[in-house]
């Protein structure tokens, strides 16, 4: 069943959170053995050190681990166990390309889980290629029973015309000749045999029609919610209910702004780009401008246009402000407090 979905316009596909696979993995040669559900396994991994770094996940050399078991990672790639089982071994440092490091803690513990870097040193230039020989011309006629619809043409030892019959006609790609050019098929790098395709002049687009601002309101709240798990969020903080209305009320408010900019960090700042990122913040995003805002014990002139700096740094700040509360607990511990 084929589902009704609109297109995409302006800003709006930054409006998601994502789970992120580094591009080296797809263009870097050394990765090329890697399965595509591997990558995927390793991008969810990925995500899971940022959960970390605030848990304070680290051994004592100060590498950051995580805890991913067998059963997040069937649940999450919706697969078996032992297909799930065979990424890990991909993935792992003694037989696999050594992406993750795991290592078993035994009496019952999980096992911890070291995501390793995954940027490698560039690799030295290699050597071109030496240019291939030119064949003998070929000097033979060619028959005129080839012509014929379905038969062969006898051009050379082994006919390759004809396709072959296990592939389909929608997929087929015929054989390579034997001439001196590597690749014949179109490509960004190699020049091709056949004439330059000329570029499409763009087609104005019809500007899409305005929609009820309520309705427009409503689907932006939605939207906020699902991206914060805001069901999850009053759960865990049942207490704060009128914040976190708050919050999304004014998130709510900046998206369906009708003006170009928009006052944040006292600089007016393109309204794309506000709403875009705010689009992008998740629970975590909120809990933590909810701890940063109850800490403060300045008094605030202006609460909404601070709340709306603290929720758009929260993105690019979150990260810092959780590894420094970890270094201080671990300055603290070395200077013999309990570490509790």
């Amino acid at each position: 069943m084929s589902l009704e979905l609109d297109y995409y316009y302006g800003t709006e596909a930054e409006q998601y959170s994502f789970y992120r696979i580094p591009k080296t993995l797809f263009t870097d040669r050394r990765f090329k053995g890697v399965s595509i559900e591997a990558k995927v396994l390793y991008g969810l991994m990925l995500d899971r050190m940022s959960l970390s770094v605030r848990n304070g996940w680290l051994d004592k050399g100060g590498k950051v681990y995580i805890y991913f078991t067998l059963e997040d990672a069937v649940e999450m790639l919706n697969s078996g166990k032992d297909k799930v089982i065979r990424l890990f071994k991909e993935l792992d440092k003694p037989n696999g390309i050594g992406l993750i490091e795991r290592r078993k803690q035994g009496q019952g513990k999980p096992t911890r889980i070291y995501v390793m870097n995954f940027t490698l040193p560039q690799e030295p230039d290699q050597k071109p290629p030496a240019e291939p020989t030119t064949p003998p011309a070929q000097t033979s006629e060619i028959p005129k029973s080839g012509l014929r619809r379905g038969a062969e043409v006898l051009t050379s030892e082994k006919p390759k015309s004809r396709l072959l019959e296990s592939r389909g006609q929608d997929f087929a790609i015929s054989d390579t000749n034997k001439t001196d050019m590597n690749n014949t098929e179109l490509s960004d790098t190699e020049s091709s045999i056949h004439p330059p395709t000329p570029v499409p002049q763009p087609v104005p687009r019809r500007p899409r029609p305005r929609r009820d601002r309520m309705d427009q309101m409503d689907t932006y709240r939605a939207l906020i919610c699902q991206n914060i798990d805001y069901d999850l969020l009053l759960q865990e903080h049942p207490y704060e209910q009128d914040l976190i209305d708050g919050y999304v009320d004014l998130i709510v408010e900046v998206c369906c702004s009708g003006r170009e900019t928009i006052r944040v960090n006292q600089e007016d700042t393109p309204i794309d780009l506000v709403r875009g990122r705010f689009l992008k913040l998740d629970k975590e995003h909120i809990v933590y401008v909810m701890e940063c805002l109850q800490k403060n014990t300045t008094l605030v002139g202006n609460i909404k246009a601070y709340t709306l700096s603290a929720l758009y740094n929260a993105p690019s700040t979150i990260g810092q402000y959780y590894a420094s509360l970890v270094a201080h607990d671990m300055a603290e511990y070395g200077q013999g407090g309990t570490g509790v």
